[in-house]
């Protein structure tokens, strides 16, 4: 049924010819239900429901496209300038695709479009989506079916699937060592990719902070957790309280927070000058050399910004009195132990970024082609659910992963107020802690860690569909 509405409503405005001026007038008065002259989104997205082209958001950003006078609907005369427009960017898309240039798109052409921009599907998925775009039964899509397909679907670049799988700048569970975000090239020509980071950084800031005590739980248990000194959830949430009150369990979160904003804008910058070093001028660039560009971007922002992780560190293990702020007690400890100090651990939080980042992305990308071998052929949304499923489930396989050499890092952090002799390097506090407390004493503090994931991710998402909202960002 959904199929001859489609090709009924749409049939009549299938090529470029001297009636095309009449053929989107009939397609215009169809979805003109109340005849004022005008379409808004209310019956624009009636009308894709009726076809079954429903997307979410899609008759809302038609119609802000489209939209010339900026009175929230379309006249006739906008209706077709955005037709026309659309339709352009649509054919230059479906020549891209055709590679053979016989005029039509085969499974292996949107194979082929799809591996180069970094998704890897089957066989069968690829003819899923060939599926969704076939109306004569023949497997292959022309000029017209393609264009009947996208007409009224605001996305014209199959780069549009890719930001619907973008998830490291909305999701912040503490740890920023995932590779950054893909910006198209329409992105960076706008300033939405700053919007983009802006709003990723007020949603880690307002994530970590109402998540902090499970953080500082987590690195109090790191350091002082053993074999000998068992600390549990409850016990360690009451030691903090009892030595420093209920604000003690935010101690540390102001570096934290303060960090975010220099180590997006150096991982970014980063990201992109790597880029360039690692592909050719105009190629996409593939998913192993994007773990590479990314993992050299963190380890350059981390080296950059370390000074700062040790401080945080140090705020969040300290007693009550010990330091007056986050300044005095960079002085203190310039004062005490020199600069090598602000370096202590350093090297297995180098190490650690590999199998961090590694993990989350081979993870990530594993998820996302597995979604979109079953699920694309009716929208290359995934939803919110998935989104957030995805990068959870991503990000803690890498936390577990490099959580032996953040343990490691934490313990050399806090360790290094000790005498020189008595500081253990990398590999000797490895085995300290395996001999005295096994192989799941590297895991120390894990699980507050995994129970600030689901609240940290909700939190970090919501704020930053506010943010998006606040600052115009188109979705």
């Amino acid at each position: 049924m959904f199929q001859a509405l489609r090709t009924s409503l749409l049939s009549s405005a299938r090529c470029w010819d001297a009636d095309s001026e009449r053929s989107y007038q009939v397609l215009f008065d169809k979805l003109d239900t109340n005849k004022d002259g005008k379409v808004d989104v209310a019956e624009l997205r009636a009308g894709l429901k009726a076809m079954g082209m429903f997307r979410h958001g899609a008759a809302q950003k038609i119609v802000s496209s489209g939209d010339r006078n900026q009175d929230g609907c379309l006249d006739f005369n906008e209706f077709t300038k955005y037709l026309k427009e659309h339709e352009m960017k649509l054919l230059l898309t479906f020549k891209s695709l055709d590679r053979n240039n016989d005029g039509r798109i085969d499974a292996t052409e949107i194979q082929q479009a799809l591996a180069e921009l970094g998704m890897h599907i089957s066989r069968e998925g690829a003819r899923r989506i060939l599926h969704s775009m076939d109306i004569d039964g023949t497997m292959m899509v022309d000029w017209n079916e393609f264009r009947e397909h996208f007409l009224l679907y605001p996305a014209f670049n199959l780069e549009e699937i890719i930001r619907y799988w973008k998830h490291s700048s909305v999701l912040d569970i503490g740890d920023s060592l995932s590779i950054p975000d893909e910006f198209t090239e329409e992105e960076k020509r706008s300033d939405e990719w700053w919007k983009q980071l802006v709003a990723g950084a007020v949603a880690g800031a307002v994530s970590r902070t109402g998540t902090a005590p499970l953080d500082r739980l987590k690195v109090f248990m790191q350091v002082h957790s053993s074999k000998t000194n068992k600390i549990s959830l409850m016990g360690g949430l009451r030691q903090m309280i009892v030595e420093g009150g209920l604000m003690s369990l935010w101690r540390g979160n102001g570096i934290n927070v303060l960090k975010i904003a220099p180590e997006t804008a150096i991982k970014f910058m980063a990201y992109e000058q790597y880029k360039k070093l690692l592909t050719s001028e105009g190629k996409k660039i593939e998913t192993h050399k994007r773990f590479m560009a990314g993992s050299l971007a963190g380890a350059t922002a981390q080296t950059a910004i370390y000074p700062m992780e040790v401080l945080k560190t140090r705020l969040t293990l300290r007693k009550t009195g010990q330091y007056a702020g986050m300044f005095d007690c960079a002085k203190k400890i310039l004062r005490k132990e020199g600069v090598i100090a602000f370096y202590k651990g350093y090297i297995p939080n180098l190490i650690g970024i590999i199998p961090y980042a590694g993990i989350d992305l081979a993870v990530y990308e594993t998820l996302k082609n597995t979604w979109l071998s079953y699920h694309a052929k009716d929208s290359a949304n995934p939803g919110v659910l998935v989104l957030l499923g995805c990068g959870t489930i991503s990000s803690t396989c890498g936390q577990l992963a490099s959580y032996p050499l953040a343990l490691v890092r934490t313990r050399m952090q806090a360790q290094a107020s000790l005498d020189v002799s008595d500081q253990p390097s990398m590999s000797s506090l490895l085995r300290t802690i395996v001999a005295k407390d096994g192989f799941f004493g590297l895991y120390r503090g894990i699980l507050p860690n995994f129970m600030k994931v689901i609240p940290a991710v909700s939190i970090s998402y919501v704020v930053y569909e506010y943010m998006k909202t606040g600052l115009g960002i188109s979705k």
